[in-house]
């Protein structure tokens, strides 16, 4: 007796869908870039609003910042997000002036900053540094501290006065990496 073997093929189409079908792939593709974008700014990065005209010209109010706390390692030139205690119980932000063990001095007849007994060079600034507080000149900054100023100097409330002090780095929320609204580009480190 003989058996006969019967050979069946299978052939797989793609079938095209149409603009429903294009959507959904788009959509599908979508959620993997979303979802990726989110977990970098949820881990590498927090979104920080600036209120004030304190670092005005390199930041408006209304601006937005991309804050990045991977690092602390800080220098001379950094915007920082400083949220340590203090009388008007917000955050800050201000760019670091001077590092541990920096020694500042503050020439407030010609609006000269000096760090080190060098002048920094400070195109970044709206004016020179006029605007006096009750901190005496020169200063050292104590280890685990930074001096920070900012940019509007003679409307800035900052390092020169006692109610912010010395920036404490345990209360630095980060470093501001770019500037997510408004004028986006990246931020001004000059004058290191």
């Amino acid at each position: 007796m003989t058996r006969q073997i019967d050979t069946y093929y299978v052939i797989f189409r793609r079938e095209t869908g149409g603009f429903c079908s294009a959507v959904f792939d788009i959509v599908d593709s979508l959620k993997g870039a979303i979802i990726a974008v989110f977990l970098i700014f949820a881990l590498a990065f927090r979104a920080v609003g600036v209120s004030g005209t304190s670092m005005v010209p390199t930041l408006s109010d209304g601006d937005w910042l991309a804050v990045t706390a991977v690092t602390t390692d800080y220098r001379r030139g950094d915007i920082v997000v400083v949220t340590q205690p203090w009388e008007r119980g917000i955050p800050i932000i201000k760019r670091v002036i001077g590092l541990s063990g920096d020694t500042i001095d503050i020439d407030f007849d010609n609006g000269f900053v000096y760090v080190n007994g060098e002048k920094l060079s400070e195109p970044y600034i709206a004016e020179p540094t006029n605007q006096s507080y009750d901190v005496e000149f020169p200063v050292t900054v104590p280890e685990g501290y930074l001096f920070v100023m900012g940019d509007n100097r003679n409307v800035s409330l900052d390092s020169r006065s006692s109610k912010v002090g010395f920036a404490d780095k345990r209360f630095v929320l980060g470093r501001a990496f770019f500037r997510l609204f408004k004028e986006t580009g990246a931020i001004s480190r000059e004058g290191k």
